[in-house]
C-alpha cells in the first residue's frame, strides 16, 4: 500500500468507499472475496437505461429506468456520477446509497476512474481506493493471460492502463495487488472492518 491523498481517520465503517484502478488488475476479485467475508457490505447498484437482460432483476442487478428518468434523476442531483455508454446511460443513484450509510452498513462502489472523479466532487466525504498491478508488465501479462482480447483491443486496454495509473495519486491510498491476501487484508484496514484471517 502507498499513500495518495491524506487519509481522514473514521470511527464507524458505515461509510462509501470507492474503489477503482485498470482493467486486468483483479479489482472484480478482490471485492468478491471482500463481499464473502463481510456480507454486510452492500456493493453500490448502478442504473441504467438499457434493457434487463434475460436473468438481470431490478434492484439486484440494475435500476432499469427509461431515458426520461434517468435524465431527470441527473438534473436534480440524484446521480453520484453518470455515464453514456454504446447509447446507453449508466449512473449511481445518490438515495439508495445514502439509506444504506444511514442504516449503518458500509457501501463498496467499484467503478472507472471518470466516475470516481465525479463520485469526488459529487460525495466528498467518501474514501477512494485505487488498485494497482506490482508492475505495467505484471498487468499486461494478465491482460494477455486471460486470452479474451486480440491484439488491438489488448493495446487500447494497455492505453488506457497508462493513463489510469497516471491518476493514481489523486486516490486516498493506492492497493498493490500483487498478493491477493495481503491486498485483502489491506483493503479491510482502510474500510476499517474487522480483519476475518
Amino acid at each position: 500500500m502507498s499513500p495518495g491523498r491524506p487519509m481522514t481517520p473514521t470511527a464507524s465503517p458505515a461509510r462509501l468507499t470507492v474503489i477503482t484502478g485498470p482493467s486486468g488488475v483483479g479489482k472484480g476479485t478482490l471485492v468478491g472475496r471482500l463481499l464473502e467475508r463481510h456480507p454486510t457490505i452492500w456493493l453500490s447498484i448502478s442504473a441504467t437505461t438499457r434493457p434487463a437482460r434475460v436473468g438481470e432483476e431490478e434492484g439486484r442487478h440494475y435500476f432499469f429506468l427509461d431515458r426520461g428518468s434517468f435524465e431527470q434523476q441527473l438534473a436534480s442531483g440524484g446521480l453520484l456520477e453518470w455515464a453514456e455508454f454504446a447509447g446507453n446511460l449508466y449512473g449511481t443513484p445518490r438515495r439508495p446509497v445514502e439509506e444504506q450509510l444511514e442504516a449503518g452498513r458500509p457501501v463498496l462502489l467499484e467503478i472507472e476512474l471518470e466516475g470516481a472523479r465525479q463520485v469526488r466532487r459529487n460525495f466528498p466525504s467518501a474514501t477512494q481506493l485505487f488498485v494497482a498491478p506490482p508492475s505495467f508488465a505484471a498487468l499486461e501479462q494478465r491482460i494477455r493471460g486471460r486470452g479474451t482480447d486480440n491484439e488491438a483491443a489488448i493495446s487500447r486496454r494497455l492505453a488506457r492502463a497508462q493513463v489510469e495509473l497516471a491518476a493514481s495519486s489523486e486516490f486516498d491510498a493506492v492497493l498493490v495487488n500483487d498478493d491477493l491476501e495481503v491486498a485483502l487484508l489491506e483493503l479491510e484496514q482502510l474500510m476499517g472492518l474487522p480483519s476475518l484471517a
